[in-house]
């Protein structure tokens, strides 16, 4: 009696990726979209329609004619999910190109003034016409610093706490406290400033860097206490159970086990709460004013921000005041971003 041999294996089937385009698919797709770019732009040339809008119109309709005649001898299930596809992407790219072109504008119309002086000098013997390597927007970038700062070191305590006492404690005044904290979210920057104009900087008889850092606490506020509430549910009720069972009360066990396991998310909390209130120009407008030059005591009088610089900027409306401006708005972006990157850095630098 022979004994067939078996490989193993050669037994093992290779599993199919039927979904996987093949070379020709790819070669097909590539040059449908690069020969209607051509037609597109042909079309943009020798018609009315011009621009990058007529442009894209023409595309997007010569490119859905190029699918359906691809498609037209394939069932109609292919033809749909093609189409399909087509509009899900031209809806992708209809989003992101109003970003996209903001962007843009931001680099290449801010990058005109993006020189050294801007981020160390500051406007007390330059006029804003003068030329851009004269003056800056330093003190400007202190004072936003500083006032987010201030806004922040009040802010994220209290709504912390406010998201333990929803989720934690779930007192008596739970209603109330979440009916005022959506209430707040929807309130005007600019009513938030007159708040504090008529409760802090008329007592003071002064603009100041504080007032400024309680406007922006305000509006502060909300965002964080609401993100920290949903963030504080995501905890598993298996956790506060262990340590109930382990004899820990319950403020000791908020401490030192819900708030380090959602620590990543209480600084994306923290990160939102920057995010809505770093441009906002309103509310400064009447609590902390402006300045010219660097003033770093929160109660040495007015202060200067980024926005209202940007905003004093293009009031002016003078070629390199407006120059000026673009750069500001440029160093605002990249001062959220750097400060983001470093949140989130921070934020995840502990894996336990």
């Amino acid at each position: 009696m022979s004994v067939v041999e078996i490989n193993p294996v050669a037994s093992i089937p290779e599993p199919s990726t039927p979904w996987k385009p093949t070379r020709r698919r790819r070669i097909v797709a590539v040059s449908s979209v690069a020969v209607s770019a051509l037609l597109a732009a042909a079309t943009v040339v020798f018609t009315g329609l011009a621009g990058i809008d007529g442009f894209a119109l023409t595309f997007l309709l010569i490119y859905v004619g190029f699918t359906v005649v691809r498609t037209w001898n394939l069932s109609a299930k292919v033809r749909k999910d093609a189409l399909i596809g087509v509009a899900i992407i031209a809806a992708a790219v209809l989003a992101f190109t109003p970003w996209l072109s903001i962007f843009g504008s931001l680099i290449i119309k801010g990058s005109k003034g993006f020189r050294p002086n801007f981020f160390v000098g500051d406007m007390r013997t330059t006029v804003p016409d003068d030329v851009l390597n004269l003056g800056g927007a330093g003190h400007a970038i202190v004072g936003s610093l500083m006032m987010v700062l201030n806004a922040t070191i009040i802010t994220l305590p209290l709504g912390i706490l406010s998201g333990v006492y929803l989720t934690e404690v779930r007192g008596r005044l739970t209603f109330l406290v979440r009916f005022v904290v959506q209430s707040m979210s929807g309130v005007p920057s600019i009513v938030a400033g007159l708040f504090i104009y008529t409760t802090f900087v008329k007592f003071t008889n002064s603009f100041s860097g504080m007032a400024g850092s309680f406007a922006l606490a305000v509006l502060m506020l909300p965002t964080v206490a609401r993100t920290a509430e949903e963030v504080l549910k995501l905890v598993p009720d298996d956790l506060r159970s262990a340590s109930y069972a382990l004899g820990a009360r319950q403020w000791r066990t908020s401490l030192m086990i819900v708030l380090p396991t959602v620590r990543t998310g209480l600084t994306t909390a923290a990160i939102l709460g920057v995010a809505r209130v770093i441009g906002e120009t309103a509310p400064l407008l009447l609590t902390s004013l402006s300045n010219n030059s660097y003033v770093f005591n929160p109660m040495g009088g007015p202060v200067s921000s980024l926005p209202v610089y940007v905003f004093g900027q293009l009031q002016i409306g003078a070629e390199h005041a407006v120059d000026r401006a673009w750069t500001g708005a440029l160093v605002l972006m990249l001062l959220v971003l750097i400060l983001f990157t470093a949140a989130r850095f921070l934020g995840g630098k502990d894996r336990r």
